[in-house]
Order: C-alpha cells, then structure tokens, then sequence
C-alpha cells in the first residue's frame, strides 16, 4: 500500500513536471542529502581519498560536493525516466558509433555492450534499443518490491529494451545463440564474495575485483565487445559513445578484453570524477578472504 501511494502521489506527478522543475527539485534534494543528512558521505570520501591519494583534502571536498549536485539530478532524471517520450529522450542522449552495430546486424552477428555506471547510465540504455536493429537485452537485479519491480521494469523496457533476470543469463545466451542480440552488461559492481566470476586488477589505485562474465560469454560464442563510453555534454544533456574493444574475442588471452573495458572506464573517471557513483561500496570483497574461502 505504501509502494502504491508513493509511486502514484510522489513519484508519477513529479516525473510529470518539466525538466527545468525537477532540477529546482534537485537543487533541494542536494541541500538535504549533503548538508543535513550526509548521506554516505564518509563512504564517498573513503572511496574518493583512496582512488585519489595525491588529490589534496581540499581537492577531495571539491569532488565530493561536485559528485553530490550531479548525484541529485540523477535522481530527478530517473524519476523523469517514468513518463520521458521517445523524442524527449533522444534529445537529451544523443548517440555516436552505432553503425558499428548496424554492421554487425548486417553480418547476422550478435554483440556485448560493456558500461558503468557513470553519468546517466539509465537514461543511455533506454534510449539505446529505438537506434540499432538487434534484439536488445539488458541484465537486471528483480527488486524484492513487486510492485516497484513491476513499475521499473514497464518503464525501462517501453522503448523496446528486453530485461533478463542476473539468474537467467546464461539460458539466454543459449537460447539466442542463433539471434542477432546484444547483451548489455554492467561491469562496475562489486561482485558478491561467493562468486566464481572474478577478475582481479587494480582499478583507480585499488586491488579490484571485477566481474568476468561479459568476457567469459565472448569467448564462449566469440561475441564482439563493445564499450559504452557515456558523456556528460551539459545538465540533463548527455552523448553515448560506442568503442570497439574486440571483434572476435574467442582467442584473445584470458583477461584482455576486462582489462581493456576496465581501463576505459578509469580513464573517464580520472578525467571527470564526480560522474561515477561514488556511494556504492564498490571496494567490499578483498582478494585473501575470497581465496580463503
């Protein structure tokens, strides 16, 4: 009942409202958030410092309230997601490189898109499937609220984009072997410490552990893949670039390719920090306690 009065008397009417309002929205969430309530703020700090370990304190709160403003209007232009049309969402993401993918359509050849959650990660992905003729899917975590996971799931997949359950990737991928598709991965999430999918590297100054699956699904059905560079060109206005990292991955040696995705995605960190979610305990697992186990 609290789900269903939340979503129809908060979240549906402000997703109605003009940009322009919802960013006045955020310029008050960000008021509260970093002010009064520090949400995660040590955790942004901690993640910041250690990436950064020669970027003054100064530097550091820089990034943090520069991260906060833009994590603000993530918010809001999530919420906006809900009702957003078609043209609204083209004009405010704009693509770059997808003729790589009309290309492979043409060869009958499936792909892998590799992205992180970096700018508007969400906003890129809806907006991705109306540009390319494959079949788009992307991988999802289903929420424990059914009737948000229900509301979720309807707004993500209404431009055309098809939800796969985490549990199911590997029977889609059987199942569609013989399909032209693209399987649209997040590479950037902390893996879970029982995972057998891990890859090692050190990622912005810190041992990391990164999810392997995307390169283990290439080389088993020798899939190209494809980096999802994504751009923040002003507020509420992004560019999605499309860089190829290998096109036949089935013989590449074990780690190319995550290290090559990895380090894309780092490069644009470095340059534009407080793009990146920085909230996320993205350092959690630690390599002895998973060999330990």
């Amino acid at each position: 009942m609290l789900s269903r009065l939340l979503y129809y008397l908060i979240i549906k009417p402000l997703s109605l409202l003009p940009m322009w309002l919802l960013y006045r929205v955020s310029d008050l969430i960000f008021a509260v958030v970093y002010y009064l309530i520090s949400y995660r703020k040590k955790v942004v700090i901690e993640n910041l410092t250690r990436s950064f370990p020669k970027k003054s304190k100064q530097e550091i709160r820089q990034i943090t309230k520069q991260f906060y403003r833009h994590f603000c209007d993530i918010i809001v232009e999530s919420v906006k997601l809900f009702s957003i049309s078609d043209a609204e969402a083209l004009r405010r993401c704009t693509p770059s490189g997808t003729e790589l993918l009309h290309r492979l359509h043409a060869e009958g050849r499936s792909a892998i898109i590799i992205a992180g959650h970096y700018n508007n990660w969400e906003l890129a992905v809806l907006r991705f499937k109306p540009l390319v003729p494959h079949r788009v899917l992307g991988i999802y975590s289903p929420m424990k609220n059914v009737f948000f996971n229900q509301k979720i799931y309807k707004s993500r997949t209404k431009f055309g984009l098809e939800l796969v359950s985490v549990k199911d990737v590997k029977t889609t991928f059987e199942a569609l072997k013989n399909e032209a598709n693209i399987m649209v991965f997040g590479a950037d999430q902390s893996p879970s410490r029982t995972s057998k999918n891990h890859y090692w590297t050190t990622f912005l100054n810190r041992d990391t552990a990164v999810f392997y699956g995307a390169e283990k699904y290439a080389h088993t059905y020798n899939l190209p893949v494809i980096f999802a560079k994504i751009n923040k060109i002003k507020r509420g206005y992004y560019k999605f670039e499309l860089i190829l990292i290998e096109e036949n991955p089935a013989d590449t040696p074990y780690g190319e390719i995550t290290e090559k995705h990895v380090r894309l995605l780092e490069q644009q960190i470095t340059a534009q920090p407080e793009y990146w979610l920085w909230t996320h305990k993205r350092w959690k697992i630690k390599r002895e306690l998973v060999i330990r186990d």
